[in-house]
């Protein structure tokens, strides 16, 4: 089967092993679909690692995939149906052929409509389960900053729960448009303003209820303590990718001042990750919301070196870009 591989610094290969087998309470999937990640791209692609580290694993740095089963030793799924696949942190990542997937790692996919969209309930579902975690959205004012597609998920959920206001805040002007498509009421672009200023501005010096990092940035983590409004909710989503070794600075006169609560979120430590994926497919389904739009561009496996370089560089308007089999 065919596998891509980092062979070294921003280098993949496509090579061919063996097909793995399979234990009870799993299932063998043939993968067809594949999506780039923002973090897969900052911490393992990105990045020039130690020459020992190189080549990293099988299947490489993905962990959005999604596929038919072909195989089934499990009594809950059964062969032919469609699914989304978390790779594990032992065994290969998501981009190979066939990946064995573990029962509780699995979310059950509708049999119809295309699973190059249903795929990005991946990464929307982690968000809807960071989304729970901030109480009352009803009639908040909330902030997010990052407008990639995990910070797309937060405008699009946020806007649909409820929420007053939904400030985006992105210095890539397309993405900002993408906000306003998903609910945004405000955007700022802080490479043309001072984020500081203009959301004090549209709130009227209240500042954001909520207020949302979701570009792992750790600029971006520090203006979204600033945003939070007195006794307001920070919620921290993006990975912190700063250079190896330097912390995230931050004022922390803001706490003693504001006193907002940090609440740290992520998905794949909820304890239960397919849970969130799960009720995302379902609001899909029934037309809540559908993450598909996100994706912009889809390419051949084969091309998966340009995928990867393209979402590197924020090339041709790239919000999500499907890597497919066909």
């Amino acid at each position: 089967m065919f596998s891509a591989r980092i062979t070294s610094p921003k280098k993949y290969d496509i090579e061919d092993i063996e097909i793995p087998s399979i234990n009870d309470g799993q299932c063998l999937i043939k993968l067809e679909k594949w999506s780039v990640c923002g973090s897969d791209i900052r911490h393992a692609y990105g990045p020039v690692h130690p020459e020992e580290e190189y080549p990293m694993r099988h299947g490489g740095a993905c962990h959005e995939c999604a596929g038919t089963i072909v195989e089934s030793k499990s009594d809950k799924f059964k062969v032919g149906e469609r699914v989304i696949v978390l790779p594990g942190a032992n065994g290969p990542g998501g981009l190979v052929e066939y990946y064995p997937g573990d029962e509780g790692r699995m979310a059950l996919v509708p049999d119809h409509g295309d699973l190059g969209e249903w795929i990005l309930c991946q990464p929307s579902g982690t968000v809807l389960y960071s989304c729970q975690q901030m109480g009352t959205i009803l009639g908040k004012d909330v902030v997010v900053m990052g407008q990639g597609s995990i910070g797309l998920s937060f405008t699009a959920i946020c806007a649909r729960a409820g929420a007053r206001k939904v400030i985006a805040v992105d210095p890539l002007d397309y993405r900002l448009e993408w906000g306003t498509k998903f609910g945004a009421t405000h955007t700022i672009n802080p490479d043309k303003d001072d984020v500081d200023e203009a959301l004090s501005e549209i709130t009227g010096g209240r500042l954001a209820d909520i207020s949302v990092e979701a570009s792992g940035f750790p600029d971006a983590l520090s203006a979204a303590i600033r945003g939070a409004t007195k006794h307001g909710k920070v919620i921290i989503f993006g990975i912190q990718a700063g250079p190896t070794g330097k912390k995230t600075e931050i004022d922390t006169s803001i706490f003693m001042r504001n006193a907002p609560t940090i609440i740290p979120t992520s998905g794949a430590g909820s304890g239960d990750p397919i849970g969130h994926i799960d009720r995302m497919i379902a609001l899909k389904d029934r037309g809540w919301w559908n993450p598909g739009e996100m994706k912009t561009h889809e390419m051949n496996f084969e091309e998966v070196q340009g995928a990867y370089d393209q979402y590197e560089q924020y090339e041709d308007g790239i919000v999500k870009v499907i890597l497919s089999a066909d």
